[in-house]
């Protein structure tokens, strides 16, 4: 296909934008080997030291070296290079080597020196910066050192300056240009699930989405919190639940967020995990009742933090209906979205609250949260949950807190 083809020209680094298979590991993959077999009409076999660099040393080794369309795969019989495992080195019969490297440990790429790179997934990577400038300092052999950059695309930093420069060409392909080697069903189900969202934008169709206009949670900022250490242990958990004013319809859906924290010092120095987002969609009263009771026992929470704006006295009972037991604590909304949003973007913004794992679709309604209001469809369930977990958590004890002071008699 034609955006895994070398580009013509001078140019510095290669950057292969696309979405979730889209072939992008492929196109890589066969980038080192022209490089290192002599197939590139530009400078044929001039490559002979090669940094293969992931997020991680077992990412490298299981797509990019032994992945289905990683270097072995791609490679012919009487050219297929050897793993030497203890040296985490690919050594092709012409004597070129690759050897591999982690984004985690930025460091290790002191002292080498290479004449090619492929990097993988570069808009991902915790330590992205750090990592790409020690890369940069080793390609520093041959006459036009060259790096392929494979990534679907993210809004930070360290991509957004590669592609502003002069000297990067850029290719773009969507998931649907490799339809061939995908199933069907798989290109359905991502389809119908996120349409036209921005993360559909970004994962399937391979575009770099900015950050909304005055949103208050930035690109920058949730990819902050995935990054952040989760504790072992907790000392509050919450799930908080935003039920819908609907009856049950397929538009409506019940936000449940489940988060905990870790109470050490006053609490403004307080720090949160968002450990689950359990919303559901087009579910009976009984059903967003069912699916809250199951997340607080799945996290043996401390308690449940329900909205009753919208439902009243109808909240409690059935939740109550599902268990009668449980620790509950209505709460109402005496001020608007954004008012009660902002103090907990700011959390985020202070570094101070991480999340658990992927939440995509709970961080797709965050980055569409602006001081101007929503600016996506609907209403922001799962971003609401979030605000009254976080709320309940760390932003009402850190009101009602007073420094302790001494006492004059």
């Amino acid at each position: 296909m034609q955006h895994q083809l070398p580009p013509e020209g001078d140019w510095r680094a290669w950057v292969i934008m696309g979405g979730r298979g889209a072939g992008k590991t492929r196109a890589g993959a066969e980038w080192v080997r022209s490089c290192v077999e002599g197939a590139l009409p530009l400078s044929p076999g001039r490559c002979k030291r090669v940094a293969l660099v992931g997020e991680t040393l077992d990412q490298v080794r299981e797509v990019m070296v032994f992945g289905e369309s990683g270097l072995l795969a791609c490679s012919p019989p009487d050219r297929r290079p050897e793993w030497q495992a203890t040296r985490r080195c690919l050594v092709w019969p012409n004597g070129a080597e690759a050897m591999v490297f982690s984004a985690h440990d930025p460091e290790a790429l002191r002292g080498p020196q290479f004449d090619a790179a492929w990097v993988d997934e570069l808009a991902k990577w915790k330590k992205a910066r750090e990592t790409w400038d020690m890369l940069q300092f080793a390609l520093r052999l041959g006459e036009t050192p060259q790096v392929c950059v494979t990534t679907t695309p993210r809004n930070v930093g360290v991509l957004k300056e590669l592609l502003a420069l002069g000297s990067t060409v850029v290719t773009r392909a969507k998931t649907e240009a490799n339809r061939a080697n995908l199933a069907a069903s798989f290109l359905e189900e991502v389809r119908a699930r996120y349409g036209n969202t921005r993360l559909a934008r970004q994962e399937l169709d391979g575009v770099l989405v900015s950050d909304v206009d005055g949103a208050l949670w930035t690109a920058e900022m949730l990819d902050r919190a995935q990054g952040m250490p989760v504790p072992e242990r907790f000392d509050r958990i919450v799930v908080a639940v935003d039920p819908p004013a609907g009856a049950g319809k397929a538009s409506d859906a019940c936000g449940i967020v489940v988060a905990g924290v870790l109470c050490e010092g006053p609490p403004q120095s307080w720090r949160a995990v968002v450990l689950e987002d359990a919303t559901v969609q087009g579910v009976s009263p009984t059903g967003w009742a069912e699916a809250a009771v199951a997340a607080y026992e799945r996290w043996q929470a401390d308690r449940v933090v329900a909205e009753v704006n919208q439902g009243g006295a109808m909240v409690e009972t059935v939740l109550r209906q599902v268990a009668p037991q449980i620790a509950l604590r209505q709460v109402h909304a005496t001020r608007g979205k954004v008012a009660r949003a902002e103090p907990v973007a700011a959390l985020y913004e202070q570094g101070r609250v991480g999340h658990a794992g992927g939440f995509a679709a709970l961080e797709e309604q965050m980055g569409l949260m602006t001081a101007a209001g929503f600016q996506g469809q609907g209403s922001p369930d799962r971003v609401d949950a979030l605000v009254w977990a976080l709320t309940e958590l760390v932003v009402a004890p850190m009101q009602g807190w007073k420094r302790p002071a001494l006492r004059v008699l």
